[in-house]
């Protein structure tokens, strides 16, 4: 483990994001908890849990940060043919435990996962008081509904910060995705944090800003980390 700052509990701050490795790319400190206080705090100062179950909590901030502008979503031919030609059933927030369990199900197959017991408690405590939200893919079989694919994550301000998202049938993730995306315009958020850069991203319009940027960003999209826009009133 790299020489890095230790969270003894709830009362020991973050270290500022600017104290973070540059190898691992943003690694800032390890340890606390995963309490709803300190992943609002740690959310709001631009920092996320990032971890596996063998090892203490491990708290992120990488330079630079992935983001998507929802206004400039790359939409692919093959995304555009599936949405007008494929009959999927989106939702908001009506299976949120159901689309963690999934998304944490995929990584075990390929080799492990940081979604862990831990982080599903915590995050479902979030989606209780209204941070953690989740989009839900669904097709429809024999008159009967089959979860095929969806994502969660948290919004806070004008910001919906990305976790994870799954597909069991080809583009649905990138069809809740685009859903998202959608709504949010509607609902008024500015960005979405995607953390940090993969291919997969970049397909759907992700583009990388400086840490210093994205921090100021937050700062001016969220007064309370309680209160976001989402099922705001167009």
């Amino acid at each position: 483990m790299p020489d890095i700052p230790w969270l003894d509990n709830i009362d020991t701050p973050f270290p500022d994001v600017t104290q973070a490795l540059t190898d691992p790319d943003g690694l800032l400190a390890a340890g606390g908890d995963l309490t709803t206080a300190r992943l609002l705090s740690a959310y709001q100062q631009g920092i996320f849990p990032w971890y596996e179950e063998d090892q203490p909590v491990l708290w992120w901030s990488p330079d630079p940060r992935c983001v998507i502008y929802p206004e400039q979503m790359h939409v692919s031919r093959s995304l555009k043919k599936t949405l007008t030609k494929t009959a999927f059933k989106i939702t908001f927030d009506s299976a949120f435990s159901e689309v963690m369990a999934q998304c944490a199900n995929l990584r075990i197959d390929q080799d492990g996962t940081w979604i862990t017991a831990e982080i599903i408690t915590a995050f479902e405590q979030l989606h209780e008081l209204g941070v953690a939200h989740s989009v839900e893919v669904w097709e429809v079989n024999d008159d009967k509904y089959h979860l095929v694919g969806g994502l969660y994550g948290l919004a806070m301000g004008k910001v919906f910060f990305g976790e994870s998202m799954f597909s069991r049938r080809p583009n649905a993730s990138k069809i809740a995705f685009y859903y998202l995306c959608q709504q949010l315009k509607i609902w008024q958020f500015n960005l979405i944090d995607c953390q940090v850069d993969s291919e997969h991203l970049q397909s759907l319009g992700a583009k990388k800003i400086n840490r210093d940027e994205f921090i100021t960003h937050l700062e001016e999209a969220i007064d309370d980390p309680q209160h976001s826009y989402w099922n705001r009133k167009a």
